[in-house]
């Protein structure tokens, strides 16, 4: 592709072709259009959605969501790619770069379930569905008697099969099912408080060829600096963890005028340590004070016992 200084007339945009996907890249479209960009949508199946039968902690993790998008960049085939933030590695491979992070939208988990209002109206016992570590873990804190089992999928695959009784109930990101209009499913929404959420839910990242500067102009108007900050902010801790879909790892911020609170949990992913859970503040006003509160946080989570992912 080259890399001349001017965007170009037409934006592709690199998307897989779930449901949800292709809203985010639609919703992108539309913002874009509205600034009188000429956008075209370029779907794609990923080995993440054709991989069902096994966690993604064993068969490579959420990179492999974004992979195939990025080939696409560098073959010229797409100038830009929509993710779901929480779905893309700590650290982009070289020649790639998160060229804006979108306003937020909500970014707890919820909890469905067609016959329960809560987690805590579930009998001992009860079948709970996830393939989140993170979940598994923070569900098992909160309820040790519960049974987890794996569940993934697109979200209409995920609530079909608690529709057909394989579930007592569910756990699924309350953005998505608020984006696909099926807020109504969702009996509660955890507190942060119960259920940490992970680094970058609920917020929209997109990607460019490193060399694509100009691309950032583009794209500006779109991104939000306090959503960017505060994802940053938790994906530093991730990424100190050496995070990655077979860590149980969670990290939150929120702001509260310049000061942003960052909180965090770690799990031991063979269950034999007990929860972890942290919580810092610090004036956050740029990238370079995002980063050292998540820094800061993830020495936090290892002075009281949490252990790093070893380094590949």
């Amino acid at each position: 592709m080259n890399t001349e200084s001017s965007s170009p007339t037409s934006l592709v945009i690199a998307t897989r072709e779930s449901q949800l996907a292709l809203w985010q890249a639609r919703h992108v479209q539309a913002l874009l259009q509205e600034r009188g960009h000429a956008v075209e949508l370029l779907g794609m199946t990923t080995r993440g959605d054709q991989i069902l039968d096994r966690t993604l902690s064993k068969v490579g993790g959420k990179g492999l969501f974004v992979k195939e998008l990025e080939v696409a960049l560098e073959e010229g085939r797409a100038h830009i790619a929509v993710h779901s933030l929480k779905d893309v590695p700590m650290e982009l491979p070289q020649g790639f770069a998160l060229a804006c992070v979108m306003q937020r939208e909500d970014p707890r988990d919820a909890f469905v379930s067609p016959r329960y209002a809560s987690l805590d109206e579930l009998p001992q016992g009860a079948v709970v569905g996830t393939s989140s570590l993170r979940r598994q873990a923070l569900l098992q804190a909160l309820r040790p008697d519960l049974r987890i089992e794996p569940l993934r999928g697109n979200v209409n695959t995920r609530l079909r099969k608690l529709d057909e009784g394989q579930y007592d109930a569910i756990v699924l990101a309350a953005a998505g099912l608020m984006r696909l209009e099926l807020g109504d499913r969702i009996r509660m929404k955890f507190e942060p408080e119960q259920m940490l959420p992970a680094a970058g839910q609920g917020a929209l990242g997109i990607e460019i060829l490193a060399a694509r500067q100009d691309l950032v102009a583009a794209l500006a108007p779109l991104a939000d600096q306090a959503t960017w900050l505060t994802v940053t902010a938790e994906r530093t801790v991730s990424r100190c963890m050496g995070g990655s879909c077979s860590m149980p790892l969670a990290a939150h911020g929120r702001f509260n005028g310049p000061v942003l609170q960052l909180d965090a949990a770690w799990g031991d992913p063979e269950g034999k340590l007990p929860l972890v859970r942290v919580q810092a503040r610090a004036e956050v006003r740029d990238f370079d004070s995002a980063n050292a509160l998540g820094e800061h946080v993830a020495a936090l989570l290892q002075a009281a016992g949490a252990k790093p992912a070893d380094k590949p």
